[in-house]
């Protein structure tokens, strides 16, 4: 990644989900070994400020590398490591990231720094699947592995215009930045990453703010049914929110978030788009 993770770096050892009772604990899935790479950090100067220079070159940034190894079912021979490389991708490659950004959120937590975000597919730099004993993967190199590039998405020009007409909208301050927005994308962030209690809570704090935000905004005609189909959900999705402070929810209730968050996640797409007629 072009940043340093956040963790120090290290080798940290990660079992399937966290117990309470230590003689319950499953054995370790994984190994995360995390480094930083590149230029050093530059230190702090006695000065708060020096002249820069009029077109002044890049400055080296460090770069973060994580590998995720997996420890629960290690290859019996090379021929079996393989064997698995050739079917080896990007479902393999989403599997290791989740790894990760699963050991980013608890550092966040920990850490209490806001900062910490988990890496998508599009932020990574070089993604590289492999195999290979044990000392080897974990300082970065392999016995035999395969670069993948990152998958190109193909867009209609009419779509690719669409944010860009937004952001200059935005920036001029013709379209308000809502508290909903923010809210859906914290919720979602939370319900792909399989925190759903997390996502219950923020589902109910963004529906409650589309409700009162989106019928004072310019394209409340355009987005009337939208707004009376979230108004009927409001009592499910409070309810939801309750069960998951009791730390009650199952995969019924996570479809139900699901179906919610993206119904408001269409209503607001329908408002950038009659904002944009």
């Amino acid at each position: 990644m072009p940043w340093p993770l956040g963790p120090p770096d290290g080798r940290y050892l990660i079992r399937p989900a966290a117990v309470r009772d230590d003689a319950l604990e499953p054995p370790p899935s994984h190994i995360l070994v995390v480094a930083t790479l590149g230029a050093t950090r530059r230190g702090r100067r006695h000065r708060a400020r020096r002249t820069a220079e009029p077109a002044p070159a890049p400055t080296p940034v460090p770069t973060g590398r994580a590998t995720v190894i997996s420890v629960a079912e290690p290859f019996g021979a090379k021929a079996d490591g393989h064997r698995w490389l050739r079917a080896a991708g990007e479902e393999q490659l989403a599997a290791d990231l989740s790894t990760l950004n699963r050991a980013l959120h608890a550092f966040r937590l920990i850490a209490a720094d806001p900062h910490v975000h988990p890496i998508a597919r599009t932020r990574v730099l070089v993604a590289r699947i492999g195999f290979g004993d044990g000392e080897q993967v974990a300082d970065g190199r392999w016995s035999a592995a395969v670069e993948l590039m990152p998958p190109v998405a193909r867009t209609r020009r009419s779509t690719a215009v669409e944010p860009q007409a937004l952001l200059a909208a935005a920036l001029r301050g013709r379209e308000p930045a809502l508290a909903c927005a923010e809210l859906a994308l914290r919720a979602r962030l939370d319900l792909d990453a399989g925190r759903d209690r997390l996502a219950a809570l923020e589902l109910r704090a963004a529906l409650d703010a589309a409700l009162t935000e989106l019928p004072e905004d310019r394209a409340a005609g355009a987005l009337e049914a939208r707004l009376q189909d979230l108004l009927r959900r409001r009592d499910v999705v409070a309810e939801l929110a309750e069960r998951a402070l009791a730390g009650e929810l199952g995969d019924s209730d996570r479809e139900a978030i699901a179906v919610t968050l993206g119904r408001l996640e269409a209503a607001l797409r329908a408002r950038a788009a009659a904002s944009l007629a």
